[in-house]
C-alpha cells in the first residue's frame, strides 16, 4: 500500500511533483530507491526534449579554492534570463565549478576531445595492452573499455559529480532541466592552479575541496 508520508518523503528526496510520485511508487511496488530511479528516468526523458531548444542566457561563475590556490571560471547556460537569476541555477553553477576545481576535467564531453588527442590515447592504450601481453583479438574491446575510463576522467559531463557520486555531472544537469523545465549547458570553463606547469610537490586538491564542501 502506497501512504501519503511514502509520498511526501520521494517527494522531499526528488523535489518532484506529488502524482509524479504516486505513480512511481505504485510502478515499483513501494520500493523507495527503485521510484528514485523510476524519477530520474522520466526527467533524463525530460532533459531530451529540452536539448534543441536554444540556451542563450545564464551565468559565469567563479570559485576559488583555499587560499587563492585555484580558481575557476565556467559559464553555464539556459533558456531564459528568469531562471538564470533564480539562486539553484547559480547554485548548480558553483556547484559545477567546484567540480571543475576538484576533479580537473580537461573538456566538457566526449565530443570536445580533438579527433588527434583521441587517436594517440588509442595507440597509447593499444600499446598498453599489447606490452601486458594480452592477445591481439582481445586488445581492441580492451581499449575501448580503457577510453570510456579516459571519458569519465577527462570530460566534465561524465565525470563522478563530487557531491553524489551515485550520479555524474550531466544526470545532475538532467534532473535540473526536468525540475526547472529549460534546456541548461555548460558552454566553456578555465581553470588555473598556483604553479601550473612548475615542478612542484603533488597535492590532492581534489581532497581537499572535498573536505571544504563538508565543512561548509
Amino acid at each position: 500500500m502506497i501512504t501519503a508520508q511514502m509520498v511526501k518523503e520521494l517527494r522531499e528526496r526528488t523535489s518532484a511533483g506529488m502524482m509524479d510520485c504516486k505513480r512511481a511508487l505504485e510502478a515499483t511496488d513501494g520500493d523507495m530507491e527503485k521510484a528514485i530511479d523510476e524519477l530520474r528516468t522520466k526527467g533524463l526523458a525530460k532533459a531530451a526534449k529540452r536539448a534543441g531548444k536554444v540556451a542563450s542566457e545564464g551565468t559565469v561563475i567563479s570559485y576559488i579554492h583555499g587560499a587563492g590556490r585555484i580558481g575557476v571560471l565556467v559559464e553555464v547556460n539556459c533558456e531564459t534570463d528568469f531562471v538564470a537569476k533564480t539562486e539553484e541555477f547559480k547554485q548548480l553553477a558553483y556547484d559545477i565549478a567546484m567540480q571543475i576545481a576538484a576533479a580537473n576535467p580537461q573538456y566538457i564531453s566526449r565530443e570536445a576531445v580533438a579527433p588527434e588527442i583521441l587517436e594517440r590515447e588509442k595507440e597509447v592504450l593499444k600499446a598498453q595492452a599489447l606490452e601486458e601481453g594480452k592477445p591481439e583479438k582481445v586488445i581492441e574491446k580492451m581499449v575501448e573499455g580503457r577510453l570510456e575510463k579516459f571519458y569519465k576522467e577527462n570530460c566534465l559531463l561524465e565525470q563522478q559529480f563530487i557531491k553524489d557520486t551515485d550520479k555524474s555531472v550531466q544526470d545532475l544537469i538532467h534532473e535540473k532541466v526536468a525540475k526547472m523545465g529549460e534546456n541548461i549547458s555548460v558552454r566553456r570553463f578555465a581553470r588555473y592552479e598556483v604553479g601550473e606547469g612548475i615542478e612542484k610537490e603533488q597535492v590532492d586538491f581534489a581532497t581537499e575541496v572535498m573536505s571544504q564542501i563538508k565543512s561548509e
